[in-house]
């Protein structure tokens, strides 16, 4: 038990590793929380002009999320700990992004480190929201309302891919916590205000 536990603390701790804060100091970028809309994630790094920074934010904040699931795999292996733990794990580190302890507890969406935990946890779950999420943005050009899509979907595509009760469960925790990381764009969707991105010509 002592072995679960200090995997489950590891995986929140590498969560709360937030990639658009230390990317933004190695780039010599105003902090993330202090622009824009205050989201510590690789669209508000982009509003600074660096893509690069972006894409690196994006990177890092997916590979977390798929580390944190995969270190807990290897140990459940490796320790004989419960089959839940890589499940509980990717949950854990999710909540690391949304309440980081080296940032102050402000964090971002987590909808690239989501992505991360469900790639590492059965990457056919992790294409499956992949695609609803490209489907839903290619018929609307809204980013946030094709992540809520595919965050509903989410526990289903668990569901039916794994038939695992537990699992299906950790999935449904991380896309309740995205739905209420998304309130304002909500309330913004249903005002019909949600930013849309236009294709250039």
């Amino acid at each position: 038990m002592p072995t679960a536990l200090l995997t489950l603390l590891l995986a929140y701790l590498i969560g709360s590793l937030s990639f658009a804060v230390l990317v933004s100091r190695i780039y010599g970028l105003p902090d993330p929380r202090s622009f824009g809309s205050g989201n510590p994630g690789a669209t508000n790094v982009l509003r600074t002009g660096r893509k690069s920074a972006a894409v690196l934010t994006l990177l890092g904040d997916a590979a977390k999320g798929a580390v944190a699931v995969l270190l807990a795999a290897w140990a459940t292996a490796r320790f004989g700990l419960p089959d839940w733990t890589p499940a509980l794990a990717g949950l854990l580190a999710f909540m690391g992004h949304i309440w980081p302890v080296f940032f102050g507890f402000q964090g971002g969406k987590g909808v690239a480190t989501a992505v991360g935990v469900l790639l590492a946890l059965d990457y056919r779950l992790g294409l499956a929201c992949l695609a609803a999420w490209l489907l839903m943005f290619a018929i609307t050009r809204v980013s946030s309302l094709s992540a809520l899509v595919a965050a509903a979907l989410a526990p289903l595509f668990a569901w039916l891919l794994s038939g695992d009760a537990r699992l299906t469960l950790a999935v449904a925790g991380v896309a309740v916590l995205i739905f209420w990381r998304h309130q304002t764009n909500i309330r913004r969707l249903l005002r019909g205000e949600e930013s849309v991105f236009r294709k250039r010509d």
